[in-house]
């Protein structure tokens, strides 16, 4: 009984180094995809936002390992990717970039949202807002020309 009291203290005690020992870093990217139903590469009142938009973050961190993230947006065109790494490993720089709108009226990307590549340098616990990516109708609404 004695010794498995010793073994689970020793035990407790090599998981407490570990975990004092192992600097662990989160890092959150978020934007919004919209739709600009005038077509006129301003958000107004008129615009809405894309729920079920999909967007693609690829992020490669210090040590250079690649990672690949997808994304889909909420009801409010939300999207957010978020990891949490050791700290050797964190995001050093990222591409994030719209693959779909899923929107029947609104599934033209606008000419300026290709994607937006950024260096990652926020501390642990902090999010990157990326620009919002905009869509466009195929045809603009009457009320708008």
């Amino acid at each position: 009984m004695e010794a498995q009291k010793k073994g689970l203290m020793i035990g407790l005690y090599l998981l407490a180094i570990f975990m004092y020992g192992v600097r662990a870093w989160t890092g959150e990217i978020l934007g919004r995809v919209v739709c600009d139903v005038c077509g006129d590469s301003s958000i107004g009142p008129e615009d809405h936002v894309l729920e079920g938009a999909e967007v693609a973050v690829l992020c490669i961190t210090k040590s250079g390992e690649v990672l690949n993230y997808q994304a889909f947006t909420n009801a409010k065109g939300i999207y957010t990717v978020a990891e949490t790494m050791p700290e050797s490993d964190r995001w050093d720089a990222c591409l994030a970039r719209p693959i779909s709108s899923f929107h029947e009226h609104c599934t033209q990307l606008g000419d300026s949202t290709s994607g937006v590549k950024f260096s990652y340098s926020h501390p642990s616990g902090y999010s990157h807002s990326v620009r919002p990516f905009v869509y466009r109708p195929a045809k603009a609404p009457m009320y708008c020309i």
